[in-house]
C-alpha cells in the first residue's frame, strides 16, 4: 500500500483531532494533551490500516476518518492504560 504525502498529512491532522477527542472520552489516563495527541496519531495510523482490512466502513470523507481515528485512539488509550498498571 502506497500513501502519498497528502495522505500522510491528512492522517497526522486527523490524528491530532482524534487524540484530543480520545483524551476527552477516556478520562484519567494522565498523558496530557501531548501524549493524547501522539496516541491519536498512532490511533489514526492503526485505524487507517486496520479498519479497511476488517471490512469496517462508516462512510467517506474527513468526518468518517476522524471517527475511525478517534475509535483507534480510544482503543490505544485503553490498551496503554491496561499495560500501565
Amino acid at each position: 500500500m502506497h500513501i502519498s504525502n497528502e495522505g500522510i498529512l491528512v492522517i497526522l491532522f486527523v490524528g491530532l483531532v482524534a487524540g484530543w477527542l480520545a483524551g476527552k472520552i477516556v478520562r484519567g489516563t494522565g498523558f496530557g494533551i501531548i501524549g493524547d495527541v501522539l496516541v491519536g496519531i498512532g490511533g489514526a495510523l492503526v485505524a487507517s490500516f486496520l479498519f479497511p482490512k476488517l471490512g469496517i466502513r462508516i462512510g467517506t470523507g474527513l468526518v468518517s476518518e476522524i471517527v475511525y481515528s478517534a475509535i483507534g485512539a480510544v482503543i490505544l488509550l485503553l490498551i496503554v492504560r491496561l499495560l500501565r498498571r
